[in-house]
């Protein structure tokens, strides 16, 4: 069967050919072979010899999301170290952002799954976030690279500025302060360790001090900004969660 902008594919209805075409509006890109986005949008609950499933193109859309994301952290913030940008990537790609995009792009609405899964009223986050990984698999296959990292960026860069954003808003010295004061009523300090750099861009490393103990380092350039950093590490090293406090 044939549909008005050259879908073919043996088991499509006239609707399902409306719901695809509907899904390339959203996504914004037009497949050269539609039958790969057909596979991404297919739940395994609805897999057959002739009509295979999604979860071969979930495997390759998250490795092709990783690696085009570390990318684009790595130069995005060129000063950024190691850990923060792997913090950063694993709030971007998480479950529920994924799954939040995913609704944004109406997938959850072109997704094609069985009468058990569709019981629900709503499809649980990893669904959600799942259908979105094909997609980027599908658009790979068909486009190659450029195009899949056209689409993560576009979709996705707004997660990363969200992200930036909430780091700067976080007040990481007094979440570690009410933490010590609440596990044994220390205090902890700051100690600047080194200061390098001329005036017009210094760079400080900080050290958060609880006592003797060093509980964490960090690097900026203002005092203010690497006394931050080193409350972060310490949390990090202290196992806290500032989102959660």
């Amino acid at each position: 069967m044939v549909g008005p902008r050259g879908f073919e594919h043996e088991n499509i209805a006239p609707s399902d050919l409306k719901r695809l075409e509907a899904c390339e509006k959203r996504i914004g890109y037009h497949f050269k072979d539609p039958n790969h986005l057909v596979q991404a949008l297919t739940h395994s609950s609805l897999k057959t010899i002739d009509n295979p499933c999604n979860e071969r193109m979930e495997f390759l859309g998250d490795s092709v999301l990783g690696m085009v994301m570390t990318e684009f952290l790595f130069n995005f913030f060129p000063e950024r170290p190691e850990g923060e940008l792997t913090q950063i990537k694993s709030a971007v790609v998480s479950t529920n952002t994924l799954a939040e995009e995913s609704m944004r792009l109406g997938l959850d609405e072109a997704y094609a799954v069985g009468k058990g899964v569709t019981s629900r009223r709503k499809l649980p986050n990893s669904l959600l976030a799942n259908v979105f990984e094909a997609v980027i698999a599908a658009i790979y296959l068909d486009g190659g690279i450029d195009q899949a990292k056209e689409f993560i960026v576009r979709n996705l860069y707004h997660q990363v500025l969200a992200v930036h954003q909430k780091e700067h808003s976080v007040n990481y010295k007094s979440i570690l302060q009410q933490h010590l004061q609440k596990e044994d009523g220390s205090t902890p300090n700051y100690r600047v360790k080194s200061e390098s750099g001329p005036d017009h861009a210094k760079e400080f490393v900080v050290q958060a001090m609880l006592k003797k103990d060093i509980l964490g380092v960090g690097e900026g350039t203002t005092k203010k900004e690497a006394e931050q950093a080193a409350a972060k590490a310490a949390l990090d090293k202290l196992g806290v969660d500032p989102t959660q406090s």
